[in-house]
């Protein structure tokens, strides 16, 4: 249901793999680092990179979510693999989406509206978004650039309460 307070970018809901619903229109005023995930992926260990991050900001404000995506072909086959996983291997405890489709044609309405904004698509696992409070902003990085690299925290310190 479309929320009329809420900007186009944040109007949406998902189910996390705990099945808890987040709506991102109550993240509009904070900002928010996007990543695909993939469970069998080189990058993988970015996993623990990105939960020092929200375990560090998350009560500045900082919203980690992440979405499980099989585009690329090394992600488990359902969500409850990917979260054991997620939670065993990395103690994972930022919001990771049920497992979505984030390029191509078929991909989430938000991430289509991701690379609206930033004109670029996930090209593999691990490729990260900043969205700045209200949308203004949003900057793609590419997967081989560390959640924890100072282009990202740069943006993302400023916009902490």
């Amino acid at each position: 249901m479309a929320n009329a307070a809420c900007t186009e970018l944040y109007n949406h809901q998902f189910t996390t793999l705990q099945g808890d619903r987040i709506n991102l229109c109550d993240y509009q005023d904070k900002p928010i680092l996007v990543v695909n995930t993939a469970s069998k992926c080189g990058f993988t260990p970015q996993f623990e990179s990105l939960e020092g991050l929200y375990g560090k900001y998350k009560d500045r404000g900082l919203l980690v979510v992440g979405f499980p995506s099989n585009d690329f072909r090394q992600e488990l086959s359902d969500d409850k693999q990917i979260g054991d996983f997620c939670k065993q291997t990395y103690a994972v405890k930022f919001p990771m989406i049920t497992k979505t489709v984030v390029s191509g044609v078929n991909a989430n309405p938000f991430y289509k509206q991701l690379k609206a904004r930033t004109g670029q698509a996930p090209s593999w696992n691990f490729f990260k978004y900043v969205i700045l409070p209200g949308g203004k902003e949003v900057y793609a990085y590419s997967s081989d650039v560390k959640p924890d690299a100072p282009e990202i925290v740069g943006k993302i310190k400023p916009a902490l309460k």
